[in-house]
């Protein structure tokens, strides 16, 4: 399911996030022109930023709906973070070049962005030790952050006979969301190597995504049609 909204898009968020957090957010929210959507969760990403298409067009920013609130809320900050860089930079001399994704005009706003909510006590201890070492040097990604992901991991809701990807052995089978099966293959940094049932195709998934571990290589489908003769 997919929850969109242009008009008030903190109202959106409210049921994700930490009860002390909705203020600030919706006060960051309220100066940016943003189309704000949780969508179904998805393998290689936390959330994603797109800045406008055309003039007079809103920023477009996702956050997967399966996140905990203090994962959802660091997500979406670092996600409204690309927005106001792009657009507290987008003029002037910064028009002359391309500002780079997590260069040092992101990572500013991105500080100012969640300092607050670390100082106002939102975050549990064990997260806002990590939140405050990532701020020192802010990874380009959430997902990209192990200390910080392990932290926020640690409020995940228990997942019954599953295990997270970094812990199954190469050549471990496995499914993801009850559906789509894979082979691991070997980790690297914090993604794993993994190759889609029937197609061998290579996907990159998260080492902390919960996943159910599987016995055997699954049978494919039938599809109904005859075998070739």
């Amino acid at each position: 399911m997919t929850r969109s909204a242009t008009s008030a898009p903190a109202e959106i968020v409210r049921p994700y996030l930490p009860a002390a957090a909705v203020d600030h957010v919706a006060r960051l929210l309220e100066g940016l022109a943003v189309d704000l959507r949780v969508v179904r969760p998805r393998r290689s990403k936390l959330g994603d930023h797109r800045p406008p298409p055309a003039p007079l067009r809103p920023h477009r920013i996702t956050v997967n709906a399966d996140l905990n609130p203090y994962a959802f809320l660091t997500t979406l900050l670092h996600e409204v973070a690309h927005a106001a860089t792009w657009e507290r930079h987008r003029g002037g001399f910064l028009r002359r070049r391309r500002l780079r994704p997590h260069g040092p005009e992101w990572k500013q706003e991105f500080s100012w962005v969640l300092a607050p909510v670390v100082e106002a006590g939102v975050f549990p201890d064990d997260v806002a030790t990590a939140v405050t070492r990532s701020l020192q040097n802010p990874a380009a990604a959430t997902c990209s952050d192990r200390h910080l992901l392990l932290a926020l991991a640690r409020y995940d809701q228990p997942h019954e006979g599953r295990v997270r990807v970094e812990e199954l052995a190469e050549g471990t089978w496995f499914r993801i969301d009850g559906r789509h099966a894979f082979r691991a293959g070997r980790l690297v940094r914090t993604r794993r190597q993994c190759f889609a049932a029937g197609s061998g195709r290579e996907y990159r998934v998260h080492g902390l995504l919960f996943v159910e571990p599987l016995a055997e290589e699954p049978t494919r489908r039938r599809t109904g049609r005859k075998p070739a003769t």
